[in-house]
């Protein structure tokens, strides 16, 4: 089975696929109550819980994961959540190894939307067209919707989750072909 991880401090998204790149769980884990999760390590420690429900539940045999942001993007993320995400991402990377005894494999999110098929209009949020893109071309991908007609925020990274999953599927099929 192949995991693919979105991970983020305030909600981490999760797919699992068989090995024919077929949907076996999407989910994703929320940490932005503050009352519940007040430190990162907080969140390290639900995440590890998360990993070892889904290691005991299935076969894992890869892992991929959207690396974390590495350069600033005009009125997005400051030098330290930048920090914070890295950290964020390399704790959750040391379970998975720790876990699993597997390594994972990074596939930035440009480069895994393009291994999906997926082409990002100027001008249009990424996040939005993939969205769109799985509502339209994968029928084990669905949202529930907010009461003014958009997703429900952990929907977006169970998408990016499963962009991440389905482009190490494409990617494992290549390195079988070579």
């Amino acid at each position: 089975m192949i995991l693919g991880l979105d991970i983020s401090t305030s909600i981490t998204g999760y797919s699992i696929l068989d090995l024919d790149g077929k949907i076996i769980k999407i989910g994703s884990w929320d940490f932005r109550n503050k009352n519940n999760f007040r430190t990162l390590f907080e969140k390290a420690h639900a995440i590890r819980g998360n990993l070892l429900k889904i290691k005991n539940g299935y076969d894992v045999k890869h892992i991929f994961i959207e690396p974390a942001l590495h350069m600033f993007s005009a009125g997005k993320s400051s030098a330290k959540t930048l920090a914070t995400l890295t950290k964020f991402n390399g704790i959750v990377s040391w379970f998975c190894y720790d876990l699993f005894m597997i390594e994972p494999e990074y596939i930035p999110a440009v480069s895994a939307r393009k291994k999906c098929g997926i082409t990002i209009k100027r001008g249009e949020k990424a996040k939005e067209q993939v969205m769109r893109f799985l509502l339209d071309k994968e029928p084990g991908f669905s949202v529930e919707w907010t009461k003014h007609g958009n997703p429900k925020p952990h929907y977006y990274d169970e998408a990016d989750s499963l962009i991440i999953a389905k482009a190490g599927h494409e990617c494992l099929k290549e390195k079988l072909k070579s």
